[in-house]
């Protein structure tokens, strides 16, 4: 699966923080100074490189010598403001060894959640990139409070790779990919289905949240994006060069969707967030299925109020959600049409996408 300079042009880098140290202790100097030099040379070689790095919570627990990950928010929010000042600096170091300029970028769900928003970080992003920056991204936990839970550094990468259209997604981190039952190392996953996310299981570590599950639901959002991903041992000297040049070199590559969601249907499907849910008929599904827009006479019920303009989520009568589309009539309108026989569309074709 070797491939071309022009295919792995633009490269997006998760670094778990298993790898930066964990709490009551330094970060890893060394290893940062590692990452810096890959990314150097990869620079060197026309190559654009994006970081989305963990860290911030338990270097922030370090400096407070606390052992266990605070449990409160307003604890949690007040570790990363400490962490990220440092965090940074670490980096800012690094990279001006190496005659680099690191840049800052601080996300929440909501900057990716609208559709302004989130085209307006994709530029930023891409600005970077044009001046030789190297973005060094992570969740914004000073502020955030929804987003500070499991598994949030993980989908932001996933998220962030779509956004920039990225060409190869790495995610590092303490294990060497996946494992199958007999805690062999999976070198290849085509398809991410059930049998493949049982083989997940999430992370008892002090200092972490997440684990495979929420590595291995980044990868579903890559891989549904046209973005190849690897889930690989950061600790492995050169690995990401390795992954740049192999992607199947070390840990376990996920292979892109042959049939993958367009840039706009990207964000429909992943970035933004769905403000309530409608419960549809086996008839309006089949429908949509066939890429028909969904019409009220097959809606059964909701759950929420939104707005005309606002995403929501499409779930059948057994409330599994299998599409998601932006709303073309309100909540309050859908209450005097819902079921009734009418040529209104709740959801345009052309805004809907399949899960």
């Amino acid at each position: 699966m070797k491939q071309s300079l022009k295919t792995y042009r633009k490269i997006v880098v998760k670094i778990g923080s298993s790898l930066l140290g964990g709490a009551g202790a330094r970060l890893d100097t060394a290893f940062i100074a590692g990452i810096a030099g890959e990314v150097a040379r990869l620079t060197q070689e026309g190559r654009q490189v994006m970081i989305v790095s963990s860290g911030a919570i338990s270097c922030g627990m370090g400096i407070m010598r606390v052992e266990n990950r605070p449990k409160g928010l307003a604890r949690l929010q007040a570790a990363a403001a400490i962490g990220q000042n440092e965090l940074m600096d670490l980096y800012r170091d690094a990279f001006a060894k190496r005659s680099l300029v690191c840049a800052q970028v601080l996300l929440t769900g909501d900057d990716l959640s609208g559709r302004k928003r989130y085209l307006n970080a994709k530029n930023t992003l891409n600005e970077l990139l044009a001046m030789k920056c190297v973005p060094i991204i992570n969740e914004n936990d000073t502020v955030s409070t929804e987003e500070i839970k499991f598994g949030d550094n993980d989908r932001l990468s996933a998220l962030v790779a779509g956004l920039v259209n990225a060409d190869l997604l790495i995610i590092l981190s303490d294990v060497d990919g996946l494992l199958d039952k007999d805690k062999k190392l999976i070198r290849l996953v085509c398809e991410i289905d059930h049998q493949v996310k049982s083989l997940a299981c999430s992370t008892d570590k002090k200092a972490c949240v997440g684990g495979m599950i929420t590595k291995i639901e980044a990868a579903k959002i890559a891989v549904d994006s046209g973005i190849p991903c690897v889930i690989a041992n950061g600790r492995q000297k050169d690995i990401i060069l390795s992954l740049v040049d192999e992607p199947a070199s070390y840990g376990t590559l996920f292979a892109p969707c042959k049939s993958y969601f367009s840039e706009r249907k990207r964000w429909l499907a992943f970035g933004a967030k769905p403000k309530a849910c409608v419960i549809v008929d086996e008839g309006a599904k089949k429908a949509l299925l066939n890429n028909k827009s969904l019409l009220t006479v097959g809606v059964k019920g909701f759950k929420g109020r939104f707005d005309s303009g606002d995403i929501i989520k499409v779930a059948d009568a057994q409330e599994r959600e299998f599409a998601r589309g932006r709303a073309g009539l309100s909540s309050s309108a859908l209450e005097k049409a819902c079921g009734k026989r009418s040529d209104k569309e709740l959801i345009h074709r052309d805004n809907i996408v399949i899960l």
